[in-house]
């Protein structure tokens, strides 16, 4: 398989966060910010592979401020690094305002996802290659993530 550009794995989505979205706070519920998190992650995977991939693992979801009723997120999903049939990929969430065009960093995750084939067992997922500096450190620290995770009992 030849390999992918990272900035190829890229996904972006935007929501509105809706009544139904919410905790009695008028805050967008965790559940739902990690529903959307994994559809964006799954999409990357499945822009990469062409292929369904599905979730192993979610290796941490940060909160850094709260998204509130009537308030517009986009989500930012791209493969950090692909090891055999799984791949990490990181989510950034960020508040949007389309007011003033301004855009507040809400959210980070790590999620593991692995590469399915037509019998819905593991298959090798496509490379990904880094070019910037941020996508090569991000590449690296995907593998520092998995060994620590590899590690863990």
């Amino acid at each position: 398989m030849e390999p992918y550009y990272v900035h190829d794995t890229c996904v972006q989505m935007t929501e509105l966060v809706l009544p139904q979205h919410t905790n009695q706070l008028g805050n967008l519920l965790g559940g739902q910010l990690m529903h959307w998190i994994d559809i964006c992650a799954a999409l990357a995977g499945y822009k990469l592979n062409g292929r369904v991939c599905v979730t192993a693992s979610v290796d941490r979801i940060d909160f850094h401020t709260p998204v509130h009723l009537g308030e517009v997120i986009v989500l930012y999903a791209t493969v950090n690094r692909v090891f055999n049939s799984s791949m990490e990929i990181g989510v950034r969430v960020c508040k949007e305002s389309y007011a003033d065009k301004t855009q507040i960093h809400s959210n980070s995750a790590y999620l593991t996802f692995v590469c399915l084939g037509e019998d819905g067992k593991p298959v090798p997922a496509r490379q990904v290659v880094p070019e910037t500096e941020v996508e090569k450190r991000r590449f690296e620290d995907a593998l520092v993530r998995r060994n620590s995770r590899l590690q863990t009992p």
